[in-house]
């Protein structure tokens, strides 16, 4: 598995950052994320995500890769199916 540290503006709707980390790098992840969430504006979102690729995670959790307009059309897209 793969964990990514990710840095999200949520007022702005845009991915800031994203660090990938290995399965060996995973206590060094857990460690820069709880570092970080301390340290960060009130306005960005830390968060650690673990999966088997990042192609799972912006699947899984596509706000964080999609601006805020792309979320409403893919939205709309699939009902439409």
């Amino acid at each position: 598995m793969k964990h990514f540290l990710i840095h999200y503006d949520r007022p702005a709707g845009r991915l800031l950052s994203i660090r990938e980390y290995s399965d060996e790098e995973q206590a060094q992840a857990n460690a820069d994320c709880d570092a970080q969430e301390f340290a960060k504006p009130d306005h960005v979102e830390v968060v650690l995500l673990t999966a088997a690729c990042r192609a799972d995670i912006e699947r899984t959790h596509a706000r964080y890769f999609k601006t805020p307009r792309e979320m409403v059309e893919s939205y709309f897209s699939a009902a439409s199916t």
